[in-house]
């Protein structure tokens, strides 16, 4: 547990030095909500559509984010001192800290933002909200740090992160913004119950797969 605080500190200390996910993350965040306010202009938006692009603008942010998970490592030449003096399980629970935080700081400005600026986005179930917000985020998070440990060797880095990403984090995001609709029609946990397991299944089977696969994604 200790060497995983440490190479969560160190990404994290990286990344306040250098900004460059915080600096993608907001520029995309800043241009696509803004894309959406130019487009509906005075439009009325429905709850359900506002659900919908929320979970949209998490999806591809975290497309334009979270691919450098272990692809810095390889540019600054780290990769085989980590591979030394760490084992695969702590480096990949460090990165898996790190990407969390930033899924979690990233989604809690995007809701925010969809709140202040969507008169159409009120949620009615704030409990059942903020259980979908926390599994989801988690999840958001599991994959993207593993796709992003496949493609770090890869020749085409930027192009095979979104490949890769799509199919894994689309069943994800679907349910998310379903269970979201359930939020702004006031549903109870028990209506939300099936869509709840499913997503906490999701973050299990992502996990559990994670945790067998990174020794040999890492080694090779």
């Amino acid at each position: 547990m200790k060497s995983s605080i440490i190479i969560f500190l160190k990404d994290w200390k990286s990344e306040l030095r250098t900004r460059y996910s915080v600096n993608s993350l907001a520029m995309f965040i800043l241009v696509a909500i803004s894309v959406i306010l130019f487009s509906v202009k005075d439009e009325p938006l429905s709850p359900y559509l506002t659900a919908g692009l929320l979970w949209t603008v998490v999806f591809f942010s975290a497309m334009s984010g979270l691919s450098r998970t272990f692809v810095s490592e390889e540019e600054r030449g780290t990769f085989l001192i980590l591979q030394i003096i760490a084992k695969p399980l702590n480096v990949f629970s460090g990165k898996l800290l790190f990407n969390t935080l930033l899924v979690f700081l990233m989604n809690f400005v995007i809701t925010l933002l969809f709140s202040l600026l969507f008169s159409a986005f009120i949620i009615k179930n704030i409990y059942l909200f903020t259980a979908v917000f926390l599994l989801g985020n988690f999840g958001i998070a599991i994959s993207s740090t593993i796709i992003a440990a496949i493609i770090s060797k890869a020749g085409a880095k930027g192009t095979l992160y979104p490949v890769l990403s799509f199919p894994v984090l689309l069943p994800l995001i679907l349910i998310l913004s379903e269970l979201t609709n359930f939020s702004i029609d006031g549903k109870t946990f028990e209506e939300s119950f099936a869509e709840i397991l499913i997503i906490i299944c999701y973050d299990v089977i992502m996990l559990t797969a994670s945790v067998m696969l990174f020794d040999f994604i890492w080694k090779d």
